[in-house]
C-alpha cells in the first residue's frame, strides 16, 4: 500500500516542557495544597504496564491535572490536555496532548512538525509560562530554594495507538518514512543522517516499535501503555537537573578561587577561622549536590522489565546524561581538594597561633622570672 494510504486512526502529539523550579520539592505537601486551591485531579505516578517489582521510583512523582488550554498550531486554535509532574528533586515536567484520529499519515508528520515550531523550544509561545505561572501560584509554597534562573528542557512525542488494523513493525517501518517525522526537515537527508536517527529503535512485541532520538520520539503503541512515554520524561528531567548542578558548579569554580585567593592574601591570627569557614562553606556544597545527585540516580530503577531498560538505557546515553554527571563529579572533585586543602591550611594556621603562643608563654616566664631577681 502508498505512504497516502495509511492512517493514524488513533494517537496523540505530546510535546514536553521542562523547568527547574528549585532545590527540593515537597511532594507531600504540594499535593495537599494543591487538594485546596484548585480543582485538577493529582495522583502519585506509576508505570502502568510494567510491574512494580520491575521498575521502582526511588520517590515517586506527584501528576497534577492542569485542565485544558488552546494553542494556535500552524494557524488553526487547539485544545490541548494539559498535565504536569513533580519530582521531588526540584523539576517540574509539563505535558500538552493532542489527540489525533482518523488522519493520514502525512498529515499527521505535518501536524507533529507544526506542533513543535508552535510550542518547541524556538516557539515565543507564552503557553507554557502561563502554566507555569498556574503552577507555582498553586504549590509555590511547597518549593524549598526556588531557583532564580528557569534552565529548560523541551521534547516532542509521536504517539499511535491504531492505524486501523494490525500492523507489525516491519511492516510499518517499510511502508513509512520516519525520517521527517523525527528530524523536522523537509529536505531529504544523507544516508549518514537517516542512519543515525533511526539508529536507537526497539520492539518488545511484533506489532509496536520506539525510535528515540535527541529531542523526538516515535511510539507505536496499540496497547496504549505509556510506559516508554514515562520513561523518556524521567530521562529529561535527569538530564535537566544534572544540567542544572553543572551551571551551578560553573559558577561556583571561580568564586571559590576567588575566595580561596583573598584568604590566602590576608595574614593575620584570625586566617584559620576564615579558612575553617570557607571549607565548612564548600563541605556543605559538596554534600548537598552529592545527596541531591544520588536521588536523581535512583530516580527510577529498571530491574527485571529488560526491554524497558534497554529504552531507558539508550535514552540516557542518547540525552548525553551520563557525560553531564561526569562533568558534575569532576567538578566536585575539585571542590573536595579544595576543601581539604583548606581544612589542612586552617589546621597548620592554628598549629602556627599555638607555637606562637607557647613562645610567648616562654619569654613572659623568663621576663618575669629575670625581674623577680
Amino acid at each position: 500500500m502508498a505512504e497516502t494510504e495509511l492512517t493514524v486512526r488513533s494517537g496523540q502529539v505530546v510535546a514536553l516542557r521542562l523547568f527547574d523550579l528549585a532545590y527540593e520539592i515537597d511532594l507531600k505537601r504540594a499535593e495537599t495544597l494543591w487538594a485546596a486551591r484548585a480543582t485538577g485531579a493529582s495522583a502519585r505516578a506509576r508505570l502502568v504496564g510494567t510491574p512494580p517489582k520491575a521498575v521502582s521510583f526511588g520517590v515517586p512523582p506527584l501528576a497534577l491535572d492542569l485542565g485544558a488550554v488552546t494553542v494556535e498550531i500552524d494557524g488553526v486554535s487547539l485544545v490541548m490536555a494539559a498535565t504536569v509532574r513533580l519530582y521531588d528533586f526540584g523539576i517540574a515536567a509539563f505535558a500538552l496532548r493532542l489527540p489525533v484520529a482518523a488522519l493520514p499519515w502525512p498529515d499527521f508528520v505535518r501536524l507533529c512538525n507544526a506542533t513543535d515550531i508552535a510550542i518547541g523550544a524556538s516557539a515565543t509561545t507564552s503557553v507554557w509560562e502561563r502554566l507555569l505561572a498556574q503552577l507555582r501560584e498553586t504549590v509555590g509554597e511547597a518549593l524549598d530554594r526556588p531557583t532564580t534562573r528557569l534552565l529548560q528542557e523541551d521534547y516532542l512525542m509521536a504517539v499511535v495507538d491504531d492505524f486501523g488494523g494490525p500492523l507489525s513493525a516491519q511492516a510499518l517501518q517499510a511502508r513509512v518514512d520516519l525520517v521527517p517525522l523525527l528530524s523536522g526537515e523537509e529536505r531529504p537527508l544523507s544516508d549518514g543522517a537517516r542512519g543515525d536517527l533511526l539508529r536507537q529503535r526497539f520492539s518488545y512485541h511484533p506489532d509496536d516499535l520506539v525510535v528515540i532520538t535527541w529531542d523526538r520520539a516515535f511510539i507505536y503503541e496499540p496497547q496504549r501503555e505509556t510506559d516508554v512515554a514515562d520513561v523518556l520524561e524521567i530521562a529529561n528531567a535527569q538530564l535537566l537537573v544534572m544540567r542544572s548542578y553543572d551551571e551551578m558548579l560553573d559558577e561556583e569554580l571561580p568564586r571559590m578561587r576567588d575566595l580561596v585567593e583573598r584568604a590566602r592574601r590576608r595574614t593575620s591570627l584570625l586566617a584559620s577561622r576564615r579558612y575553617a569557614r570557607l571549607a565548612r562553606r564548600l563541605h556543605t556544597l559538596v554534600a548537598e549536590v552529592t545527596e541531591l545527585a544520588e536521588r536523581v540516580d535512583n530516580a527510577l530503577q529498571v530491574t527485571e522489565d529488560v526491554y524497558l531498560a534497554r529504552v531507558y538505557a539508550a535514552a540516557m546515553e542518547l540525552f548525553r546524561v551520563p557525560n553531564v554527571s561526569a562533568a558534575v563529579d569532576r567538578k566536585l572533585t575539585i571542590i573536595r581538594q579544595t576543601y581539604t586543602s583548606l581544612h589542612d591550611e586552617a589546621a597548620g594556621a592554628r598549629a602556627e597561633i599555638l607555637e606562637i603562643a607557647i613562645l610567648v608563654l616562654i619569654a613572659l616566664e623568663i621576663v618575669l622570672s629575670l625581674l623577680r631577681h
